[in-house]
């Protein structure tokens, strides 16, 4: 691809949040079109967030105007009250491990997502996640604006503005270095066609039930990467569109943390980037991280392996309660 197809791609199918602020009209798209949307909100431990994120969507986007038709909660084993939370407020809500059982679970962010389209009943879905402190109704409708707006339009990612906030360093910029230090190098070298999305990591995003069916989830910190690369070359860059959605409030991660999550992300880019020259590169990869303690000379050994879920469509029993999907059209890999 070259870098002119990048700069339109930009150009065509870059949005404002502020674009689609006008519900009504949402609302009317949404019901010409016969379509349903569910929101899933992944959780793990996010008490303090889980309750105002409920709370102003539901009140906002399906009391004040139907646009959504469902809030579900997707938790893979919060310790606090997440759970409690969520169901005190009338929300269904699920731990992933007891979706569809008989497959065995993986711990997870990815798993979550993979096992949610088995609750969702959406034709679109939006996933955001519950660590957000400024939660605005943007969030979602900025999302599904694109997919009603446009049929060519599969999927859609968020993009933000990210304070940074740890410990005494507080920053109007700064957040998201795992994308800037990692996921963006390495798309770029390996992926340019996706060298516009200017938060691959992001994760705000929503996508039409056909395409999502189809594509395999990896399980841990890694889902988002390969959900991008493995769109683009199954389905072509034209079916992705990204929005702003203005500054996004969260918990900023410690770099321990970090550094397990970039383990992880560049298992998946570099596996996809094997695939694509025909090289078994996620064979071969090791996966176990070494973390420095405080002290100069121990270390904490860490297993980080992403695994890779096969397409939902692909599950019997998901097949079974699920209409087959439009048609859609495949680029080339």
């Amino acid at each position: 691809m070259q870098r002119e197809d990048v700069d339109r791609w930009i150009l065509t199918n870059t949005f404002r949040a502020q674009d689609f602020a006008d519900l009504e009209s949402l609302v009317a798209l949404k019901r010409a079109q016969g379509v349903t949307i569910s929101l899933g909100l992944p959780t793990l431990n996010e008490e303090p967030t889980i309750g105002p994120e409920i709370l102003v969507l539901r009140r906002s986007l399906m009391e004040a105007v139907p646009l959504l038709d469902e809030i579900v909660v997707i938790d893979s084993g919060s310790v606090d009250r997440t759970r409690e939370v969520a169901r005190q407020l009338g929300v269904p809500t699920y731990l992933h491990a007891a979706i569809l059982p008989e497959l065995g679970t993986y711990e997870g962010k990815g798993e979550a997502l993979w096992k949610s389209l088995q609750v969702l009943g959406g034709d679109l879905i939006v996933w955001l996640d519950t660590d957000i402190r400024n939660v605005h109704p943007r969030f979602v409708y900025g999302l599904v604006g694109p997919l009603l707006g446009s049929p060519r339009i599969g999927y859609v990612k968020g993009f933000y503005r990210r304070p940074l906030r740890e410990g005494p360093v507080h920053a109007d910029t700064g957040g998201g270095r795992v994308t800037e230090l990692l996921a963006r190098p390495l798309l770029n070298a390996f992926f340019p066609e996706l060298s516009g999305v200017f938060q691959p990591l992001a994760g705000e995003y929503a996508g039409r039930r056909a395409l999502l069916e189809r594509l395999p989830f990896f399980t841990g910190y890694g889902v988002e990467v390969g959900l991008l690369i493995d769109i683009l070359q199954r389905f072509g860059l034209d079916q992705i569109a990204q929005v702003d959605l203005g500054v996004r409030l969260h918990r900023n991660r410690p770099l321990a943390s970090l550094s397990a999550m970039a383990f992880a992300i560049a298992q998946v880019i570099l596996a996809r980037a094997g695939d694509r020259a025909h090289l078994p590169l996620a064979g071969v990869m090791h996966t176990t991280l070494r973390l420095p303690r405080s002290e100069e000379t121990s270390f904490d050994l860490v297993e980080v392996r992403e695994i890779e879920r096969p397409p939902m469509i692909t599950v019997p029993r998901y097949h079974a309660r699920s209409a087959p999907g439009p048609t859609l059209s495949v680029g080339r890999s």
